[in-house]
């Protein structure tokens, strides 16, 4: 090799990290820009948007089958004219009930077994299902639920028509008691692992 042609190497090499470096430089870094994951589904249709669609955490850590699951979701409603909240169905669950005070809150309690709803949600506003407004519980579980996963259902509104979306099942908002960790350096605990593997 010529020393011309290893001093370009050897110069490209020297001035590669400081080349790289600038590409960046003055740049905001990429992950300023992410939005953190949301913690429940989310759709829209028309002027309704679905916010942080999920069920409360099951206080026995799952959802059982035939049991009954609290949602909690926002519903947002952007436009000039009140909408309603007519029903919600799905394949998870049996039916719906609701109750609730307030301006938004159902005008009717509808048997377990019905998906009919009457919620009012009001042109330009918010309204927060699940907490200390309106409660919508869906009834008779087909099968149990654990944090994590979901049942697809459909929302539909007198305006905005049908508006499918993932529930998730919540997680637990604090510490929950874990059990016993493994011992990976108990002699005593891998031979019972052993043997069990075997």
């Amino acid at each position: 090799m010529n020393r011309a042609l290893r001093a370009a190497a050897m110069g490209v090499l020297l001035l590669t990290p400081t080349a790289l470096s600038a590409c960046s430089a003055g740049q905001v870094a990429q992950t300023a820009e992410q939005i953190r994951d949301q913690d429940g589904g989310q759709a829209r249709a028309g002027d309704i948007a679905i916010l942080s669609a999920r069920l409360a955490y099951p206080v026995s850590g799952e959802y059982q089958e035939g049991g009954d699951a609290r949602l909690v979701l926002a519903i947002a409603n952007n436009g000039q004219t009140d909408d309603t909240l007519v029903s919600v169905e799905g394949e998870g669950f049996d039916g719906v009930k609701a109750t609730g005070t307030g301006e938004a809150a159902p005008a009717a309690s509808p048997a377990a077994g019905s998906g009919d709803l009457d919620l009012l949600i009001p042109a330009d506003s918010n309204v927060y299902v699940g907490g200390d407004g309106p409660v919508v519980t869906l009834t008779g579980l087909s099968g149990s639920l654990a944090p994590g996963q979901a049942l697809d259902v459909t929302m539909t509104f007198e305006e905005a028509g049908e508006v499918p979306v993932q529930v998730l099942v919540g997680v637990s908002s604090r510490d929950v008691p874990r059990g016993k960790p493994f011992g990976f350096h108990d002699e005593e605990a891998q031979g019972e692992n052993a043997g069990a593997v075997n």
